[in-house]
C-alpha cells in the first residue's frame, strides 16, 4: 500500500473516484482509492493524486495498512498540518471497509496526536506534529554534483571491492541463486524462534533485559553458550572469556582493530576470507600469505615472522578443505614456537558431516594464544547478528571496551531470545535439521554436476558444508560464465576475489546449497550447463581438432564390447565400468566399491548410447567416441569434450567385485 504525493500543494477540493478490481465481487482483493483535483464537493479538502491501496497479500491486517499509510503521508508532509480528512463513513466506502475498521485507526491516530478532531469540523492533520522536524518542507535533498565530489574526496576508506553476486540485495528474485551464506525462507525456525522471543518478552525478562547492566551482555545467553555451543567443540570457557558481538565480521572487526597496525606481520590463508584481508590491510598490517593444500594452511618456516595467523579450519573459506588433526597440532606447535597468535573462525563448523569432526583449535590451545571466533547457524545470522568471541581474559576485556566505544552491546532482546532458544533445545534441533537438508541438497548438487556438466570438470572433496569448489579448464572464462548465467537466471561465484595474489587465482566457481531447494539445483545446473555449451565453442577440445581416433558404426560397437573404463567423478571418487558383449553394462562406485548399478549400451549410427538403472538418473545419454592411445575421450551432441578416461581394450579383462550395497549416487 502506498500514499503518492502530487508535488507542491494548493488547497483545493476534489472528486473522489473510487474503483476495483473485478474480481472483488467473489474475492477479497486489493483497493484503490484515488483522489483526483476537482471542483469543490462540500467542505472536504483532500491530497490531489493521491492513492491508498490495500494489498490483500500484506501481512498487515487492513487497520494496520490503513494506519500505516496515513502515518506515513503525515509525517513525510504529504499530508500537511491542518489538511482535513474525509470522514471515517466516507473513507469507509472508499476503501471497501468496514466503518468501523477507519473508525479505529482515526481514534488511535488522535489519541496519539497525528489528528485532531474539531466540532462539527472534521478530522485534521493537527498543527504540531511536524514541528519538531527541523527545515522539513516534504521533499529529499539530493545534492548536487560538486557536493557528491566533496563527499568522495572527505570519504577516507574506500569500498571493499566490486558487488558479487552474494552481494545482490535481489537475489532472492533470480530462479537458481547457488549463493553461499544465503538461505531460502523455509529453512528458518519461525514457530520454534516465536517462542523464544514469546518467553523473552515475558514481564520478568522485559524487566531483566530492559534495565541494562552498561556494557554487560545477558549472562544467560553466555552461559548457555559456555554450556551448550562450545563444550561440543571440546572448549571449556569461563564466563570473563566470552564476548557477544554482533556476528562474525563483528567479531573481525574488533580483533582486527585492537591487534594490528603497521608493526605487527599478518598470515592469512591463500586463498582466503577476502572481508578479512581487506580489514587487515586498512590497520595497516604487514600481509602474508599462506598457500592452502588438501589438509588446510600448509604449516613451514614462512609462519616464522607471524604476529597474527587467520585460518578457517573448520570448512576453509572458500575450498572447503577441513583442516586435518595433524596439521592443527603443527599449527599450534609452530605458534607456541614462534610466538604468534592464532585466530580461529570456526566458520560452519555445524555443517559437518563427517563422523567424528575435528576438535577446534581453542579446544586444543593450553598456551592461550588462540582466539575463538563464531557465530550462531547462519540461517539465523541474518536476522539477529549474533556472534561471539572466546579469548584469554584480558583480550575479552579490553574487546569488551572497544566494543562499548562502537555499540555498547548487541540488543539484549535478541541475546535474551537466543538463550530461550538455546535452553529450550531448537538450536540442536535446527543443526540436525540443516545437517539433514545441507546433505541432501550437497549430494543432489555432486550427482547434477557429475551427469550434466557441460566441460570436463572437479570439484572438491566431500568434506561437508555447503558450497563446491568448481575447477574447469585453464581456458574456459570463469568470469563471462556469471555474468551469462546470471542473465539466464543462474548465481555462481567465481573466486578471484578470494586470491590475494592474481597469479595464485585458479579457474573456479563457487556453488552453494543454502539458497535454493533441493528441487531447484537440478534445473538450475540443466541450464547452467546450456550457457556453458554455447559458451565453450572453440575454448575448449571439439570433436573435429580432437587428436586420436573418431569410431563410429561396426568400429565402435567391436571397441566397446567387453572394453572397460576406469574413472573418476567430479568429487574425486573411483569408478569402475565394465560394457558386456551382449549389449548390458555394469559398475561400481566409490574407494570401498561401495555403490553399484547396471544397464543397457548400443551403437546407432556414429553415436554410443547408453542408460543406467539408477545413475545419470536413470537417463539415456549419447556420446561421440574418440579412442586416443589408452584413453577415450566423450563428446557431447555439440561435439565438445565433456570426459575422458582410461579404457582397457583387450587382454585380460579387469574384474568388477560383487558388492552387496545398490545405492546409486
Amino acid at each position: 500500500m502506498c500514499i503518492h504525493g502530487a508535488g507542491s500543494w494548493q488547497r483545493v477540493a476534489a472528486t473522489i473516484e473510487y474503483s476495483t478490481a473485478s474480481a472483488c465481487a467473489t474475492s477479497r482483493t486489493a483497493s484503490v482509492v484515488k483522489l483526483l483535483p476537482a471542483q469543490q464537493i462540500g467542505t472536504i479538502e483532500v491530497l490531489p493524486e493521491t492513492i491508498i491501496y490495500l494489498d490483500p497479500n500484506s501481512k498487515l491486517n487492513l487497520q494496520n495498512q490503513i494506519r500505516q499509510k496515513l502515518v506515513g503521508g503525515i509525517l513525510s508532509g504529504a499530508l500537511p498540518p491542518g489538511h482535513r480528512l474525509p470522514s471515517s463513513r466516507k473513507l469507509a466506502q472508499q476503501l471497501a471497509v468496514a466503518r468501523n475498521t477507519v473508525v479505529l485507526v482515526y481514534q488511535q491516530l488522535v489519541a496519539e496526536g497525528y489528528l485532531v478532531t474539531r466540532q462539527r469540523s472534521g478530522i485534521f492533520v493537527t498543527e504540531q506534529m511536524l514541528e519538531t522536524r527541523v527545515g522539513f518542507r516534504g521533499a529529499n535533498s539530493t545534492g548536487n554534483a560538486l557536493e557528491s565530489a566533496a563527499w568522495k574526496r572527505r570519504t577516507k576508506r574506500p569500498s571493499i571491492g566490486s558487488r558479487r553476486a552474494q552481494d545482490l540485495p535481489n537475489w532472492d528474485q533470480y530462479p537458481y541463486p547457488f549463493v553461499d551464506g544465503k538461505f531460502d525462507a523455509s529453512l528458518f525456525p519461525l514457530t520454534e524462534w516465536r517462542e523464544a522471543n514469546r518467553l523473552a518478552l515475558s514481564v520478568a525478562d522485559v524487566r531483566d533485559w530492559s534495565a541494562g547492566r552498561g556494557d554487560a551482555d545477558d549472562p544467560m545467553l553466555i552461559e548457555e553458550i559456555r554450556s551448550k555451543i562450545l563444550t561440543r567443540r571440546g572448549i571449556n570457557a569461563r564466563s570473563d572469556e566470552i564476548l557477544i558481538t554482533m556476528g562474525s565480521q563483528n567479531s573481525h572487526f574488533l580483533i582486527s582493530q585492537l591487534l594490528a597496525d603497521q608493526s605487527v606481520n599478518v598470515t592469512l590463508e591463500e586463498p582466503g576470507n577476502s572481508e578479512v584481508r581487506w580489514l587487515f590491510r586498512e590497520s595497516g598490517a604487514k600481509l602474508s600469505h599462506q598457500p592452502v593444500d588438501s589438509e588446510g594452511i600448509v604449516v613451514d618456516s614462512r609462519l616464522a615472522e607471524s604476529d597474527l595467523v587467520y585460518v578457517t579450519p573448520s570448512h576453509q573459506i572458500p575450498t572447503a578443505v577441513v583442516m586435518s588433526l595433524d596439521r592443527r597440532k603443527a599449527l599450534l606447535a609452530s605458534a607456541v614456537e614462534n610466538d604468534f597468535v592464532v585466530i580461529e573462525d570456526d566458520y560452519e563448523c555445524e555443517t559437518s558431516y563427517l563422523e567424528r569432526p575435528e576438535p577446534a583449535l581453542r579446544s586444543m590451545d593450553d598456551t592461550g594464544r588462540v582466539i575463538y571466533v563464531a557465530s550462531f547457524s547462519k540461517v539465523l545470522a541474518p536476522g539477529i547478528r549474533l556472534g561471539f568471541i572466546v579469548a584469554d581474559p584480558q583480550f575479552i576485556q579490553r574487546a569488551r571496551a572497544f566494543r562499548r566505544s562502537i555499540l555498547n552491546h548487541p540488543p539484549l532482546n535478541n541475546q535474551r531470545t537466543a538463550a530461550f532458544f538455546l535452553s529450550l533445545g531448537h538450536y540442536d534441533t535446527l543443526m540436525l535439521r540443516l545437517g539433514r537438508i545441507f546433505q541432501e541438497r550437497r549430494t543432489a548438487l555432486r550427482d547434477a554436476l557429475n551427469w550434466m556438466r557441460g566441460v570436463p570438470m572437479a570439484i572438491s572433496p566431500e568434506v561437508g558444508g555447503t558450497t563446491f569448489w568448481v575447477r574447469t579448464p585453464e581456458a574456459f572464462d570463469v568470469a563471462a560464465l556469471a555474468q551469462v548465467a546470471a542473465q539466464s537466471g543462474v548465481l555462481i561465484e567465481p573466486v578471484r576475489h578470494y586470491y590475494a595474489i592474481a597469479e595464485n587465482a585458479e579457474n573456479c566457481f563457487r556453488m552453494g546449497v543454502t539458497s535454493l531447494p533441493v528441487e531447484k539445483i537440478r534445473p538450475g545446473v540443466t541450464q547452467l550447463v546450456k550457457v556453458i555449451r554455447t559458451m565453450v565453442r572453440g575454448q575448449v577440445e571439439s570433436l573435429d581438432t580432437t587428436a586420436g581416433n573418431w569410431l563410429t558404426g561396426d568400429e565402435l560397437r567391436m571397441a566397446m564390447s567387453g572394453a572397460t573404463i576406469l574413472y573418476k567423478e567430479v568429487y574425486g571418487a573411483p569408478c569402475t565400468i565394465k560394457y558386456h558383449e551382449d549389449g548390458s553394462m555394469s559398475g561400481v562406485l566409490g574407494f570401498s566399491n561401495e555403490e553399484r548399478d547396471s544397464g543397457r549400451w548400443r551403437i546407432s549410427g556414429d553415436r554410443f548410447y547408453r542408460q543406467w538403472r539408477r545413475w545419470n538418473y536413470g537417463e539415456e545419454s549419447a556420446y561421440y567416441i574418440v579412442i586416443d592411445g589408452q584413453q577415450i575421450k566423450y563428446f557431447n551432441r555439440d561435439r565438445q569434450l565433456v570426459d575422458s578416461a582410461f579404457i582397457h581394450l583387450g587382454g585380460e579383462p579387469i574384474k568388477i567385485p560383487p558388492v552387496a550395497s545398490s545405492a546409486g549416487p
